[in-house]
């Protein structure tokens, strides 16, 4: 079935793919990496959340580095044959441009069982679990509600203030606890240092201090009671936090059998059987764009005759990135309800593969054929008079020196 020239194409589209996958994944991941460090410190929540958050967050980065993957792989890998002439033998010795897009499209089919899982299965309860630890985060409960330097008001009468934190919250100095415990009772405590112990009781837990000093007030007691101490355990009740809400309140958390259920089912709000709607046919069109790939993969590989440029791979970017934030525009538009959520998905689409199919027939099947000639002529254009002024203008330095 596979021959060595299969095998070869293979090899060539596998090394860019891979790579292009990688680094489109982590430029997504820096990007976002960088806010979510702000966002935990302004939260005072463990950097460790940073990690976890963004490990939820990779499957959605994965949706969209996939096709570009995808694209860029074949798309390279089909240059090199255009450039080395490789192309011109293979098409000398009979193989037809269908018959060379066979192992491209393996990969795609491949790909696109893969990604189809990520965003029909998997992508919907990772970012259930992102937003679950952003509302952790926020509500405390990641250990997050205590910030150094600042009041943290822990609930039935209870302040603390920490001044310093060492050793990841292990070793805390500078500590202040105020106590409403009755009306007209209260509890000051200063000490030196401290840290927090875990109990048997969840809910529970034991702040242990080191040199410090107990001041009781009361509307019984002539003078407050004063009293240094060495040790001392104050208890501490953790706030109650309320438990995260079910997964499915939003139709980025349903997988793809759940939006079809919700989708036909008869619902008193068009408004969500809209979003839904969008939502799923968005999933889909995704998808389904990556089986065209390889045949516009093809067109913009193939450089002008005797030349070496680069403006096809540049194209393929923009073509693949213009196509999701259309997709993604179409999506608000059908949530909308303003134009049917089918309509606004699958247009865009139906014109995006007649596009591709029309350069396509142009590369393959026209002799010379150049899809994207007249772009490459006006580019070839603009570099040869970007490199006469820049000529004139070294020329123009060297007299003035």
């Amino acid at each position: 079935m596979f021959n060595s020239t299969d095998r070869y194409i293979a090899r060539l589209i596998a090394v860019p793919l891979t790579s292009t996958l990688v680094i489109a994944a982590m430029l997504l991941v820096l990007d976002k990496m960088l806010r979510l460090f702000d966002f935990v410190a302004a939260q005072g929540g463990p950097v460790s959340v940073v990690w976890r958050m963004l490990a939820n967050m990779l499957p959605e980065y994965l949706s969209l580095g996939i096709p570009i993957g995808l694209m860029l792989g074949i798309l390279l890998a089909l240059r090199r044959l255009a450039l080395s002439s490789e192309l011109d033998v293979l098409r000398g010795v009979g193989m037809s441009p269908a018959r060379l897009m066979r192992v491209p499209y393996m990969y795609a089919a491949a790909l696109a069982l893969v990604n189809l899982a990520i965003v029909g299965f998997i992508q919907p309860y990772s970012r259930y679990a992102y937003e679950g630890l952003s509302y952790e985060l926020r509500s405390g409960a990641l250990g997050a509600s205590i910030k150094i330097g600042e009041f943290a008001n822990l609930g039935k009468g209870m302040t603390l203030r920490i001044e310093e934190s060492h050793d990841t919250g292990r070793d805390l100095r500078g500590i202040f606890v105020r106590i409403e415990q009755k009306p007209g009772q209260s509890l000051a405590v200063t000490a030196a240092r401290g840290t927090f112990m875990a109990t048997d009781d969840p809910d529970t837990i034991i702040l242990r201090l080191t040199d410090g000093v107990l001041v009781q007030r009361s509307a019984k007691l002539a003078s407050p009671r004063i009293l240094s101490f060495s040790g001392h355990d104050l208890p501490i009740a953790l706030p109650k936090i309320e438990n995260f809400r079910s997964r499915g309140n939003a139709d980025r958390e349903l997988t793809l059998p759940e939006l079809v259920r919700v989708g036909v089912a008869d619902t008193t709000q068009p408004k969500t059987r809209s979003e839904v709607l969008a939502n799923m046919n968005f999933r889909l069109a995704e998808v389904a764009m990556m089986f065209l790939l390889p045949l516009a993969a093809l067109a913009f590989a193939i450089p002008p005759k005797r030349s070496t440029s680069a403006l096809g791979v540049f194209l393929s970017i923009v073509f693949i990135v213009t196509y999701h934030k259309i997709n993604q525009y179409a999506e608000a538009l059908g949530s909308s309800g303003r134009v049917s959520p089918f309509l606004a998905l699958w247009v865009p689409f139906v014109l995006f593969s007649a596009l591709i199919l029309w350069m396509y027939h142009v590369a393959a099947h026209r002799p010379g054929g150049q899809p994207i000639g007249a772009l490459e002529a006006v580019f070839a254009k603009i570099s040869k008079w970007m490199g006469k002024w820049l000529r004139l203008g070294r020329r123009k330095l060297r007299h003035a020196l």
